[in-house]
């Protein structure tokens, strides 16, 4: 596991890990269409296999994995819905990637608009999100006050902007 691991251990594994999700995600950007990433959803966007995964980083590691992966197979509606469902029942692993991703996610859409998104899908994005983090809290409280700060930013954005009627 990695809390056993030597700093020099845990330097050469993460090194490992940020390569094996390169080479992965090498065709991929992010939303803004030229960003690459690498990011935890690589079984849901690779032909990496949950197998894959347990073979080049154990057991533990997969799990994580495997409870953070979105069944593309179900409309993205459902899915949205299940991250919510399933947000207070994860590990805590699998609640810090979580808070992680949305954190950055959020952050990315609070400077930029993704290709073929609006307005309103970003809205409906941040709302979505402030759910699923709702099941989240008493995780990381620094990275829970970091979401807040973004959320608290958005709805200063969000009075700002004059309602039509």
């Amino acid at each position: 596991s990695f809390e056993a691991l030597e700093m020099d251990e845990l330097t050469k594994a993460l090194i490992e890990t940020v390569n094996f999700a390169a080479i992965k995600h090498r065709h991929q950007q992010r939303k803004d269409g030229h960003t690459p990433y690498i990011n935890h959803p690589i079984v849901e966007d690779t032909d990496t296999t949950p197998e894959e995964i347990e073979e080049h980083f154990g057991s533990r590691v997969r799990a994580i994995v495997d409870e953070v992966t979105d069944d593309k197979r179900l409309p993205s509606e459902v899915r949205k819905r299940l991250q919510i469902e399933h947000a207070p029942h994860s590990s805590h692993e699998a609640k810090l990637v979580k808070l992680a991703d949305k954190l950055y996610n959020l952050r990315d859409l609070s400077t930029t608009i993704p290709l073929g998104w609006n307005e309103q899908r970003v809205q409906a994005y941040f709302e979505w999100s402030e759910k699923v983090v709702h099941g989240l809290r008493g995780t990381n409280k620094p990275m829970e006050q970091a979401l807040d700060q973004v959320f608290e930013a958005r709805r200063a954005l969000n009075d700002k902007i004059p309602k039509s009627k």
